[in-house]
C-alpha cells in the first residue's frame, strides 16, 4: 500500500468496522428505550459501545465499535501528523500535530467509563487543531476548502451547543453523523488535494 493512501485506507475499514457493529446492536436509544436495533435517526455512535445497549441487553456490537473507533483515531492522527509537514511555521505546525494526535487519542475514552471528560477535552483539542488548519487554509488561495472548513467548524461547534446546553437533544445523533461525513470529506479532502506550497506562497508573499 502507498503511504499517501493509508488515511483512505484506514477510513474505509473503520467505517466498515463501525457498520458491522451498527447490525449487532441489540436495541434501544434515546427516544425509544425498546427499540429493535441500531436506529441512524436516534442512536448515538456511542451507544456501540457499552457493555450493555440502552434497552439493558448484553451489547454485541461493542467490539466491533471498537476497532472501528481505533482504526478511525489512527488514521486521522496520521493525517495531523502529515498535514502539519506542509505547515512551514514550526510553531502552528506543533499545536496542529500535537493537539489533532492529543485529540484522537483521547477519543478512544468514549469506549470507556471516562466517555464524557475524554471527549469534552478531545472535542477541545481537535477543534484547536482544525481551527489553526482553517487559518492557513484562508491564507491560501484553497477557495473551496474556505467554505468546506467553515461549514465543518460550524456543525462541529453546533453538535457542542447542543450537546452542553441539551436544547435540541432530539437532532443531535443525526448532527453527530452529519459531523462524522463532513469530517471524513475534510481531512480526505486536505490530504490528497493540497501541498506545502498551497500554504507555503502565502508567507512568501507576505514576506516580499
Amino acid at each position: 500500500m502507498q503511504k499517501k493512501h493509508f488515511l483512505l485506507t484506514g477510513i474505509l475499514i473503520s467505517l466498515t468496522l463501525l457498520l458491522v457493529a451498527t447490525l449487532y446492536y441489540p436495541g434501544g436509544s434515546q427516544n425509544d428505550i425498546n427499540s429493535v436495533g441500531f436506529n441512524w435517526q436516534h442512536n448515538y455512535l456511542c451507544n456501540l459501545f457499552g457493555e450493555k445497549a440502552v434497552n439493558g441487553a448484553d451489547n454485541a456490537s461493542r467490539p466491533w465499535a471498537i476497532a472501528g473507533m481505533l482504526v478511525l483515531c489512527v488514521s486521522v492522527a496520521l493525517f495531523f501528523y502529515e498535514f502539519s509537514k506542509k505547515i512551514s511555521e514550526k510553531g502552528s505546525a506543533n499545536i496542529i500535530r500535537y493537539c489533532g494526535i492529543s485529540a484522537m487519542v483521547l477519543a478512544l475514552l468514549a469506549a470507556t467509563p471516562y466517555h464524557d471528560s475524554g471527549i469534552a477535552i478531545a472535542g477541545t483539542l481537535e477543534l484547536l487543531s482544525m481551527f489553526y488548519i482553517t487559518v492557513f487554509v484562508f491564507r491560501s488561495n484553497l477557495h473551496l476548502f474556505k467554505v468546506l472548513s467553515v461549514v465543518c467548524l460550524l456543525v462541529f461547534y453546533t453538535c457542542n451547543f447542543v450537546y452542553y446546553t441539551q436544547n435540541y437533544l432530539y437532532f443531535l445523533p443525526v448532527l453527530q453523523k452529519i459531523l462524522l461525513g463532513l469530517s471524513i470529506t475534510w481531512v480526505l479532502s486536505l490530504h490528497y488535494f493540497t501541498t506545502a506550497a498551497d500554504f507555503q506562497s502565502v508567507k512568501k508573499a507576505n514576506n516580499s
